[in-house]
């Protein structure tokens, strides 16, 4: 009341949603909700999460989601669509950027032929990621490259499981875990990889992995699958291929197709790089956000 702010926007539905919709209703001003995944697995464990979860989207006058899968589960628990807008986290492109000369010594520490196809993998080792079909295509994939390299960042319950199926399948020489990267180092790992891959699966629902736009700020191409928010920043055949979930062998073949082509993984690269300045940079989304709180502010009180 002291501040009187023209907006709330609370990140994530429960709990802070549901605070910022307790306030909205007593001040009248009006409240703008983010949806970033893994708040609406708590909104539907029981009947009282759903319920604060209701009131709350009903509050919102604006709802964001970063995929389109969260989008569903938001109307499934009786979010209006027309208060709907995805956008997703975005990055600093500014900041973010590919670092040859980083990525070559990296290459180099990592004992990575110069010739070598590297897929990197970035994220937290957990079954929505969906990086046991990326195991589960490397065999094919190196059937057709025989140099393909996968280097796995980030670490979770599942890296144990990965490690014995890489194991298994006859491939574990040709994938690094190499665990959780500092902030700063990641640009590195970005700038030694030829692409980034994204598997994600619905298990449960996911947005958009950072990782991604990161990615492609550092001019990767993406192979990702059509779920978790990829389609909202991969146009197929132009930065990237989509290929469905949960089918390693169209993502060894999509991969392939990047490896046998290392021109056009490059052109793809720079046109991934192109989306992020123009459509997915932070002061791009700023921008979105702001015609919105302009908009929702002027609304009557409901």
């Amino acid at each position: 009341r002291r501040l009187q702010p023209d907006v709330i926007h609370a990140h994530w539905l429960l709990p802070n949603g549901l605070i910022g919709a307790l306030v909205s209703r007593l001040t009248g001003i009006p409240l703008a909700v983010s949806l970033p995944g893994s708040d609406l697995l708590v909104a539907r464990l029981n009947a009282l999460t759903r319920l604060m979860a209701r009131f709350t989207l009903g509050q919102a006058r604006l709802i964001t989601a970063n995929s389109q899968e969260l989008r569903d589960v938001a109307l499934g628990l009786g979010a209006d669509p027309d208060r709907f807008d995805l956008i997703v986290y975005g990055v600093d492109s500014e900041q973010l950027r590919a670092d040859p000369d980083a990525g070559q010594a990296l290459r180099e520490r990592m004992g990575l032929q110069p010739d070598a196809f590297v897929v990197l993998a970035v994220g937290r080792m957990v079954p929505k990621k969906g990086f046991r079909y990326l195991i589960q295509a490397l065999p094919a994939l190196r059937e057709r490259v025989p140099d393909a390299h996968v280097v796995m960042v980030g670490d979770g319950d599942e890296r144990a499981n990965l490690e014995r199926m890489a194991s298994a399948l006859e491939v574990r020489a040709a994938v690094d875990f190499v665990g959780s990267v500092p902030k700063d180092e990641i640009v590195a790992y970005y700038s030694a990889a030829d692409v980034l891959t994204m598997p994600s699966v619905t298990e449960p629902e996911d947005g958009l992995n950072v990782c991604v736009l990161d990615a492609m700020s550092c001019a990767l191409p993406i192979v990702a699958t059509t779920v978790a928010g990829n389609p909202l920043v991969v146009r197929e055949g132009t930065n990237g291929y989509l290929v469905p979930e949960r089918r390693a062998d169209l993502l060894a073949e999509a991969l392939a197709r990047l490896a046998a082509d290392r021109e056009g993984a490059r052109r793809m690269g720079l046109a991934g790089r192109h989306r992020v300045e123009t459509e997915f940079s932070w002061p791009y989304l700023a921008g979105r956000y702001l015609e919105h709180f302009r908009r929702i502010s002027s609304l009557p009180s409901a």
